[in-house]
């Protein structure tokens, strides 16, 4: 019997890789634009359809779209020099790839952030914004998908606050008065394969199972503890937070090399409420992880991996 296909760009990233085995254990044939013939050890044991270039090689999308059902939006950037620099890619490469799958006879679920809901924080955010708005103005039945902050196994950013955790006696919080929405990448994963057969379209914001987020304490106890550490909590000025990213962009201009945080990032840090507005309905697929075993399964996962020493006992 012939698999459904749906088209995944993106499949490369770290939420990506997740979401193609997602696709293809919840019964789809995940059809993925790749610069070159992926090998990782997420699809060693599932068909994945290749095709080759990225979102501005010519034809390429209109390739991946054909004969799909669906077409999952995933590729995006995180750092760029400017707003410009952003938008290329998070508006107009939106735009590309849900016109393809219009003209395709195919759904369209762009994956954006959570970040797009406060454009006016950062070139980041405002370009995810901007991309929402090109999806909708070209595909009006699309459904925009904001995830918040992401972590899981493979992720090379999370891991930085593991190794902190279990090495420094402090940790960094920032205002009390904070509160975040996370999710583990392999409920994200699941709650978009779920939107594959169960359409639904307009905006969707993702969390794991604490709708009301996290504070900064909670956050960093929690990487402590998994870590088997107590370390003490110092909480960080505004003040500071917003002068690190300023320097970061001076450094970032200087060098001419792009980095994620910047003073629009410390922005995005700073602001107070990234809890979710959206009806929980829309996500039909109960997320499994929370933050204490979320984070530990990550960190068994890097454990494994070898990203992390095994002799640190949690």
């Amino acid at each position: 019997m012939t698999r459904p296909v749906v088209a995944v760009t993106g499949a490369t990233g770290f939420l990506g890789r997740h979401l193609v085995r997602a696709l293809a254990q919840d019964g789809w044939t995940p059809r993925v634009l790749v610069r070159r013939d992926p090998v990782h050890p997420f699809w060693r044991d599932i068909e994945v359809e290749v095709v080759a270039g990225d979102l501005r090689t010519s034809g390429a999308l209109a390739r991946l779209c054909k004969g799909a059902e669906v077409v999952i939006h995933v590729a995006g950037l995180i750092k760029a020099a400017s707003l410009e620099g952003f938008s290329v890619v998070n508006r107009d490469g939106a735009r590309a790839a849900a016109l393809a799958a219009r003209a395709a006879g195919a759904r369209f679920i762009l994956v954006s952030s959570l970040a797009a809901r406060e454009p006016q924080l950062s070139n980041y955010a405002a370009s995810k914004r901007a991309g929402e708005d090109a999806v909708l103005e070209a595909f009006p039945e699309a459904l925009i998908v904001r995830p918040p902050a992401i972590y899981g196994p493979g992720d090379t950013e999370t891991l930085g606050l593991f190794e902190l955790a279990a090495k420094s006696p402090v940790l960094p919080v920032l205002s009390p008065d904070t509160r975040i929405a996370m999710i583990h990448v392999q409920d994200a994963a699941a709650k978009l394969a779920s939107f594959c057969k169960m359409p639904v379209s307009g905006r969707v914001e993702l969390s794991d199972v604490r709708r009301d987020g996290y504070t900064w304490v909670e956050i960093m106890s929690a990487a402590g503890a998994v870590m088997g550490t107590k370390p003490r909590l110092i909480r960080l000025p505004d003040a500071g937070i917003l002068a690190a990213g300023a320097l970061a962009d001076a450094w970032s201009w200087a060098t001419r090399t792009p980095a994620v945080f910047g003073f629009g990032k410390a922005r995005e840090l700073l602001h107070a409420n990234w809890t979710l507005s959206s009806a929980p309905m829309a996500e039909r697929v109960p997320s499994v992880f929370g933050l204490i075993d979320g984070f530990s399964q990550t960190v068994d996962w890097y454990r494994s991996e070898g990203w992390l020493p095994k002799n640190i006992v949690a």
